[in-house]
């Protein structure tokens, strides 16, 4: 269809043209390995380096705080593992907990330290609104606890977390706290002073960057054992010879992201309570999932009682409006999300899920036509069903 609209924003984003001229310059011209010692090499190089000084100002920290990884997903294995292991190297500490409710990239790591490397492991569930109380990481807290993940929103229903309020609680009593940043950090402050964390993970894509890079935070002093091992990179944290252009694009991305945050948020806020008012009035057996206000800015989600929610995506997609059932990397999949069954939805209800995230590019028109399109193809599904 011509003029596709794209409604999928939480899933990945556009790289910025901003962006992508900064980064053109180091595939072609500036191609050294920053690891070289001649004048290729260090041109790399110091663009490696001032892209880790701009991304610790954003995120307020020393340059020496953040490490580069290959992906978001990488930050967030790289955080839960190697913080873990060190935990327990140091300490005898082999307890986890992580809430019930996280991206795959920490909720899959966590099992593996439980199934295959010998770690408890405790999952918090969530309120009906997709929270994690601070009062239940407490209860959970144990002396031999390592290290604690909570997100900072969920990618699937947009429910922002307590994670300063949970970080403190952590750092009070010793215990290393982690937080994947990579949905938040498109529209919410990334201050890891105000947040208190000893790790937080990002990834280009989320915010107009490339995909393919990510960056985590490492707080100074936080241990953290290397799980990619090789070479010296990323002072022996991260081995693997430094993607240049694409880190040059995170940084750039990173920082157009906060210099241009509060005038985004306030659209997409706009339109994001379009949607959900429109939605919740004129569909039948509609709920909103995830927290009402304490959501990300540009994020809707719902269930719809007895639709299927992947058929429901694809006449979307052929009425040329892309949106998505919840994670992009689990559409298609026929289960329910095991974040809307965690909220205490019946299977009935979370198999009919709908994700709808707007972004820079999204217009009015963008969502007069998902709303004029929306009700119309749930009812057509509900009378054929």
């Amino acid at each position: 269809m011509d003029n596709p609209i794209y409604l999928d924003h939480a899933a990945t984003t556009p790289v910025d043209s901003r962006v992508l001229a900064a980064m053109l310059p180091f595939f072609s011209d500036a191609y050294g390995n920053p690891s070289s010692a001649h004048s290729f090499g260090r041109r790399a190089e110091k663009a490696v380096e001032q892209a880790r000084r701009d991304v610790a100002g954003v995120l307020r920290c020393a340059p020496a705080e953040i490490v580069f990884t290959g992906c978001g997903s990488e930050a967030d294995n790289l955080a839960l593992r190697g913080g873990a292991l060190a935990a327990r190297e140091r300490r005898g500490a082999r307890h986890l907990i992580i809430s019930a409710i996280e991206h795959d990239a920490v909720l899959a790591t966590a099992r593996q330290l439980r199934d295959h490397f010998g770690f408890e492991l405790t999952e918090l569930p969530p309120d009906d609104q997709g929270r994690i109380p601070p009062a239940s990481v407490a209860e959970a807290l144990r002396p031999d606890t390592a290290l604690v993940s909570v997100m900072y929103a969920n990618n699937e229903i947009g429910t922002v977390e307590p994670v300063a309020e949970i970080a403190r609680l952590c750092r009070e009593r010793g215990v290393l706290f982690h937080t994947d940043a990579v949905q938040a950090a498109s529209q919410l402050e990334v201050d890891v002073q105000k947040l208190g964390v000893d790790y937080l993970a990002l990834g280009a894509h989320k915010f107009y960057g490339p995909k393919g890079v990510g960056a985590l935070y490492i707080r100074a002093g936080a241990p953290l054992l290397p799980t990619l091992t090789g070479g010296g990179h990323e002072r022996g944290l991260r081995a693997g010879t430094s993607n240049v252009p694409y880190i040059v694009g995170l940084a750039e991305a990173l920082k157009i992201t906060a210099a241009e945050r509060a005038g985004h948020n306030s659209r997409f806020i706009a339109l994001r309570e379009r949607v959900i008012d429109t939605v919740l009035r004129t569909i039948p057996d509609s709920r909103l999932t995830g927290h009402r206000t304490e959501r990300l800015p540009n994020h809707a989600s719902f269930v719809f009682h007895h639709v299927d929610g992947n058929e429901l995506l694809m006449r979307l997609d052929l009425a040329g409006i892309a949106a998505s059932s919840g994670s992009a990397c689990k559409t298609g999949d026929p289960k329910p999300s095991e974040v809307l069954l965690a909220l205490g939805l019946a299977p009935d209800w979370a198999l009919g899920s709908l994700r709808v995230t707007v972004g820079r590019q999204t217009t009015e028109e963008h969502v007069d036509r998902l709303l004029a399109v929306l009700p119309e193809t749930v009812s057509a599904m509900r009378s054929q069903g």
